[in-house]
């Protein structure tokens, strides 16, 4: 179920120690912010919808999609199997116009710079007309500060919260992008009616992109 306006106002009071504490699920009462990013992008997803770099567990399709959709990553990550796993997102293997939403939560920063326009288009390709694209992405400051805390963490605490050095960085990759890269990838590769959505919940440190296939 999406957060109640309670919930809601407790996660604001307590960006600061939730981004701080990194838990990964939801725990003291709060939303962890995995949780938190996820109910915003679900409020814009109708229909069936393609999560490209689902990562662990596929949490987004399976928790707050209730299976409604697929969600797919290059990366072994626990809880994917064999059928989750595409090696090349410029192709991916679905038919022209078969899906309603395609997502990409915190990571087109990691599809390789000459790749982005490929992946976008190919993403365009599978949705439907007038279908929706969803990408989130963070402040460049709150994305370098939040990457640096999660390195110290496990590097102190022996936790494995950083995905990206699990799977490691490939040339290409960056910890953000900014919002002039990501508009105009998004109209080359045929979306339009792109509005930006801050996570008030998040004291707007955090964004997506919402934008519809055009005609």
């Amino acid at each position: 179920m999406p957060r109640t306006p309670i919930q809601k106002l407790k996660d604001f009071a307590t960006f600061p120690l939730r981004a701080l504490t990194l838990f990964e699920r939801d725990q003291w009462g709060l939303s962890c912010l995995a949780t938190e990013r996820f109910d915003y992008v679900a409020g814009e997803v109708h229909g069936f919808c393609l999560d490209i770099g689902c990562g662990k567990r596929n949490r987004f399709v399976r928790e707050f999609l209730h299976g409604n959709g697929k969600g797919i990553d290059c990366y072994p990550y626990v809880g994917l199997s064999g059928e989750d796993l595409v090696r090349d997102f410029t192709r991916l293997p679905f038919e022209d116009a078969s899906v309603d939403a395609v997502t990409f939560i915190a990571n087109l920063n990691h599809v390789p710079e000459p790749q982005r326009d490929a992946e976008l288009a190919e993403a365009c390709r599978c949705l439907k007309p007038d279908g929706t694209l969803v990408v989130t992405m963070g402040n460049p400051l709150a994305e370098i500060l939040v990457h640096k805390v999660v390195y110290w963490y496990d590097k102190l605490l022996g936790t494995k919260l950083d995905m990206d050095t699990q799977r490691g960085m490939q040339e290409g990759e960056q910890y953000y992008l900014r919002d002039g890269e990501i508009l105009s990838r998004l109209a080359r590769s045929g979306f339009g009616e792109i509005r930006k959505k801050y996570f008030l919940t998040q004291w707007g440190l955090n964004h997506m992109f919402v934008a519809r296939k055009r005609q």
